[in-house]
């Protein structure tokens, strides 16, 4: 047999492993070990996994993932989420649906101090979901909006999604960082505004909540200080290039630390549960960029991806017709698969492509993030919703998949209009 059809073979039977719950990390692994032996020779494929598996949990650039996630475990068990909520509800509660706007708002906020979706999910699932349902909120709207926001973890920078495109890609992953804030700030009002829309059609799902006075809005700000601090004291210090991406997860960490210390917010258990929450996520991501690395060697054997790259550059079509079905693949693979794991096991095969058309890959990297966003709130996969799931385990699977559509029709708009428009996404990049 010839190597693209081993390679085709290979593709083929890792997803239909994907269906037996087998970990991704593993298949990808399995899969690209035995391809790769079966093409050159069982020792030449023990060297491959055994140095595959060195160089990816040996790498210095890597160590930017445990201390980005530490700063965001931190910032959870320091209860800096709640207070960015309670903010949030201050300004948007007494609005119909304001409640659901200030979890979005609260997601958006969180998100820079975590950079993961499922964890954004979790924490404002936990402190959100309590307060809609106390005020009489429907839930289809509460947990849609739980769910959909704490996608934006995924682009607000810190990124571990965008951290792992610029490892793979060898882009800046302080520009990624930065070109992120922007997408991230604009799908917000997206989601804002499906929300609005959502509650003229269905207002018994958001009714209004409390009011506040001007004076009790303006001085619940001082709770931002800290989300801002470190925010600030991370984005300014890669935009101004004082520091590299690794110590920027290094600082924000001990920024948060200090901060939850300063109020005494943070007890022992709760320093304990981030480390291990920390190591425990941080394997998980190490553990897929292996798989994937040791599969992408396998594919490059087959020569597949330099077959697909050349295949789609002799198209008679735009530019943006290869673009549409590159990211019509991202969409449809979004939903049977792990935003990461799909990002890891696809850049190999169209990131050549890409830069063969002369797309700028800062912007294709931000575009990738919004498209498999998508993936995490719709089914079979849907990460986010099965989060909220277990945490809201009153409220059926189905009603929070029906919930998440007006917010998936939202990042479908928002994403054309970025794919439209890249100044976007490459304002902020381009004056750095």
């Amino acid at each position: 047999m010839s190597p693209t059809l081993i390679g085709i073979i290979g593709i083929v039977l890792m997803i239909v492993i994907f269906f037996s719950r087998m970990p991704v990390a593993y298949v990808m692994a399995i899969v690209g070990f035995l391809g790769f032996s079966y093409l050159t020779s069982f020792h030449a494929g023990l060297k491959l996994l055994s140095r595959d598996i060195y160089d990816v949990y040996s790498s210095y650039g890597l160590t930017i993932i445990p201390l980005f996630i530490l700063m965001g475990q931190i910032a959870f068990n320091a209860g800096i989420s709640r207070r960015l909520y309670d903010v949030a509800y201050k300004f948007l509660g007494r609005i119909q649906g304001g409640l659901a706007m200030a979890t979005v708002c609260a997601c958006t906020a969180f998100g820079a101090v975590c950079g993961s979706s499922p964890a954004t999910a979790a924490t404002m699932a936990t402190v959100g979901l309590p307060e809609m349902k106390r005020y009489g909120y429907g839930d289809e709207l509460a947990t849609g909006s739980v769910a959909s926001g704490g996608g934006l973890g995924m682009l607000m920078p810190p990124s571990i999604v965008l951290i792992v495109y610029g490892i793979l890609t060898q882009q800046s992953i302080g520009k990624l960082f930065i070109a992120g804030i922007i997408p991230a700030l604009f799908i917000t009002a997206w989601f804002i505004l499906a929300i609005y829309l959502y509650c003229k059609i269905h207002p018994e799902q958001g009714p209004k909540g409390d009011k506040f006075t001007l004076r009790e809005m303006i001085y619940s700000l001082h709770e931002l200080w800290e989300t801002l601090a470190v925010f600030v004291l991370v984005m300014g210090g890669l935009f101004g290039g004082i520091f590299t991406p690794t110590e920027a997860g290094a600082v924000g960490s001990f920024g948060v630390l200090l901060v939850a210390m300063g109020r005494r917010q943070l007890t022992w258990k709760g320093f304990i549960k981030s480390l291990y929450e920390t190591l425990r996520t941080s394997c998980m991501v190490l553990l897929l960029i292996a798989g994937a690395v040791i599969f992408g060697h396998f594919l490059a054997v087959t020569r597949i991806p330099f077959g697909i790259a050349n295949w789609v550059g002799g198209l008679s079509l735009p530019p943006w017709a290869v673009m549409a079905m590159i990211i019509f693949v991202y969409l449809i693979g979004g939903c049977f698969i792990d935003a990461l794991a799909l990002i890891m096991l696809t850049i190999p095969i169209f990131y050549p492509v890409v830069i063969q058309l002369g797309y700028d890959p800062i912007w294709f990297g931000v575009i990738i993030v919004l498209v498999t966003q998508m993936g995490v709130i719709t089914p079979p996969v849907g990460i986010n919703v099965y989060v909220v799931n277990g945490i809201a385990v009153d409220v059926p699977l189905e009603k929070i998949f029906k919930g998440i559509f007006p917010f998936l029709f939202a990042l479908i708009a928002g994403t054309a209009c970025m794919v439209a428009f890249p100044q976007i996404i490459l304002f902020l990049p381009n004056i750095m």
